[in-house]
């Protein structure tokens, strides 16, 4: 059956712009979500040209990059859930991102998702969790968006999970960052977010930067993913 579903996703995820793994979230989900013992995780890549080009903030071809991919991995998403379903398995896409009527009073409060992609991306051993908050993955460095398919189904052996950060010493992120919303400090898995990072911070400097540079009412920046050395094309 795990050949199966891997071959689904090759045949919808093109290599060249994708990756995915699976994750073992056995005790790690609550609520309606903790009958799923499973997650695979989605990665697309982002353009190299448009990332380059956002160093100092925001761009409308990033701007349009970001709404298009995020588009891209939820048609992606549904489009798995659909054919696994047809296995007979009970699957749960995960948006890559919520939309405005998604919103809800919890997420305003907290700036946390139901799920994490993250999360499950650092179980499926593709990546970890850098200083302002970003994945990291091993192929595409920042540069890309998540998604996430939940299934219930045992897909046996994972990659071994990824628990610390590999960033080490490099703090270029945290130097570049406008908003000054990361302390430095590694990630790892007995650390909350909120420990090492302030999403309020970005997320008013990336509102700020949205409006002032493109005139768009968004929150994105870019500029962490932009100079991060890991993912750049040497």
């Amino acid at each position: 059956m795990k050949e199966k579903i891997t071959q689904i996703l090759q045949d919808i995820l093109p290599y060249e712009l994708y990756d995915f793994g699976y994750a073992d979230l056995k005790n790690l989900l609550a609520n309606e979500y903790k009958k799923f013992h499973y997650g695979i995780s989605i990665f697309r890549r982002l353009d190299d040209a448009v990332i380059n080009d956002i160093e100092h903030g925001p761009t409308l071809e990033y701007y349009e990059l970001f709404n298009f991919v995020n588009n891209e991995l939820n048609c992606k998403v549904d489009k798995i859930v659909s054919e696994i379903s047809k296995l007979g398995l009970f699957t749960r896409g995960i948006k890559s991102t919520l939309s405005e009527t998604e919103i809800n009073e919890d997420f305003i409060n907290t700036l946390r998702f139901k799920i994490s992609h993250k999360m499950i991306g650092t179980r499926a051993g593709l990546g970890w969790i850098g200083k302002t908050d970003l994945f990291i993955s091993k192929r595409f460095g920042p540069r890309m968006r998540m998604a996430s398919v939940l299934i219930d189904y045992d897909l046996g052996h994972t990659q071994t999970p990824i628990e610390e950060s590999l960033c080490g010493k490099c703090n270029i992120c945290v130097d570049n960052c406008p908003a000054k919303a990361a302390t430095g400090k590694l990630w790892n898995i007995n650390i909350d977010r909120n420990d090492f990072y302030d999403p309020f911070k970005c997320k008013d400097m990336c509102k700020e930067l949205t409006k002032t540079r493109i005139n768009k009412n968004a929150n994105i920046c870019g500029i962490c993913i932009s100079v991060c050395p890991k993912g750049k094309i040497k």
